[in-house]
Formats: structure tokens, sequence, C-alpha cells
């Protein structure tokens, strides 16, 4: 009888990092720049209506494709006019998402599912607007495939449980923030118990003019110079995480765990009992 079985990341990493970064405004290409110096991967939440208006301080949607589409990095929604959604009417919550979700998809010439709830999000909430429920019904309705929250930063790095209420790592202005770094870096197989080894994830979020307005663009350099470069970490953006998650949970057993088939267009790797396994899309595996 098997005991235990976890996600791995591909090429059976046990770790995995994301950034996600809001706005999409002109300090994003300097980020962007940063990132891709150390392989990482971001994904940046773009306001649709106020891109349109052509602000000074905002991207242009010809910078987006540029410095953020063409260079792997995630678009995704943030809400037409940066609304919460849980201050709002479920009407008017829906005509935010689905206006940025067409008009996103229309400039950037591709499918966009990735959302970060705009302003307190489903932080907060007040008679008349939306719940939570309806809130995650109505994103699901519209294809949203995921949405981040705030407010519980942590050094658990567990991967989400329910994706519309994706809860990051940390912002990177965590005061504990290398303190969280050196305890994820420091993680490995053999340093976890057997009912412990699910993977782990390091989700960083924030706004790049923080770091204009705190004059410390050297604390991104650091963290991204902490966590990038290594062998061990799978760099991805928010929606390639959740993709890659949700052909994991698609995997088809049989009773007694004795074979997997994999129904997904991911090839999707997993430990169990002391083994690393991949399954190739389409493929059927016998487990030892």
């Amino acid at each position: 009888m098997k005991k235990y079985r976890f996600l791995r990341f591909p090429e059976g990493k046990l770790k995995a990092v994301t950034f996600s970064y809001d706005d999409g405004v002109r300090q994003d290409i300097r980020f962007s720049q940063i990132l891709n110096e150390h392989g990482l991967k971001c994904t940046f939440n773009i306001n649709s209506e106020i891109t349109s208006q052509g602000y000074e301080r905002m991207l242009t949607f010809d910078e987006i494709r540029e410095h953020i589409r063409d260079k792997g990095h995630e678009v995704a929604i943030h809400g037409a006019c940066h609304r919460a959604p849980a201050l709002q009417r479920t009407i008017d919550g829906i005509r935010g998402v689905l206006d940025c979700r067409i008009k996103l998809e229309n400039e950037m010439g591709m499918i966009i599912r990735g959302m970060a709830y705009p302003d307190s999000g489903i932080r907060m909430n007040q008679p008349g607007a939306a719940s939570y429920d309806k809130i995650r019904e109505y994103l699901s309705d519209l294809g949203v495939a995921y949405s981040r929250t705030l407010g519980g930063d942590n050094d658990i790095f567990d991967l989400p449980t329910d994706p519309y209420a994706w809860m990051p790592t940390a912002h990177h202005n965590n005061p504990n923030i290398f303190e969280y770094i050196e305890k994820f870096n420091a993680i490995n197989e053999d340093s976890l118990y057997i009912s412990r080894k699910s993977a782990k994830l390091f989700y960083i979020w924030g706004h790049s003019y923080e770091f204009d307005r705190n004059d410390n663009w050297d604390r991104i350099e650091k963290i991204a110079s902490a966590l990038g470069g290594r062998s061990d970490t799978w760099y991805a953006t928010n929606i390639e995480i959740h993709d890659y998650i949700e052909a994991y949970k698609s995997l088809i057993f049989s009773a007694d765990e004795g074979f997997v088939y994999n129904p997904t267009v991911h090839k999707v790797w997993f430990w169990m009992d002391n083994r690393m396994y991949s399954v190739a899309p389409g493929e059927t595996v016998k487990l030892s």
C-alpha cells in the first residue's frame, strides 16, 4: 500500500518561485529587466481602462507587449478601473472583469485567464455588494482561472487550495522577506519529514513604483539575486503554476495506485514513497 504522494514541478523540482505586480506602471520596464537578468517570471496585472487613457505614469499597450508579454511574463486582469469587487454590486464587478479581459485579450492577441483583485479586493465588504461566494462564481463563469488576494504574509510556502483566494508569500517590503528566502532556499527533499514533502512555492507581490517611492531598487536586486538561478527551483508565471497544479489534480490513478494515466497536455511529475515519477500527456505509467 502506498503511503504518500506529492506534486513535483517540472523536471521533478520541489520548489517554484513567482511574482505578481500591479497596475502596469512605467517602472515595470526596469523591474522586468531585473527579473529577466535572473531568469525570474512575473504576472503583471493591468487595468485596461486606465491604460487606455494614456496617463503618463502608465505603460502603453505597445510597451506591455514589448517588455512584458514578449519577455515571457504573464499579462493578467486587474479590473478595468481598479475597483474592489467586494465593494461593488455583482453586475458592476462582472463588467469590470469582463471589459478588462476583452480589452487585454484584443491588445495582447492572446487568451488571458489570470487576475489579481484590485484595491481591497475581497478583504472588505459592504451591504449590497457581492459576497466572496458570488465573486468566485462569476469569475469562474467569466473564464478567469485564479485571482490573487492579499493580507496574509507567511513563510509556509504552501500551494493555493482556493485559486480565487490565492495568498502570496510576502510583499517585497516585508521586513522578514530575507529570512523567508533563506528558509525557502534551505528546503530540500532530505530536510522534510515524509508527510511534509509537499511542493513549495515562494510568491512575491507588489508595485514597481514603490521602488522609486522608497528609493530601494537595491532591495529587488537583492531579492532577485537570492531567489534566481537555482537548479532546484522552477521559475514560472502565476498561470503556468495554476495550470500545472490543475494538470496534477487531473491525473487518474487506478484503485490501488498501481497505474496512473495523464489525460492533460502537460507532462506531470510527482513523488511517491521515495521515488520520482513523470507521466507524459496521454501516457499510462505502471507504478512500482
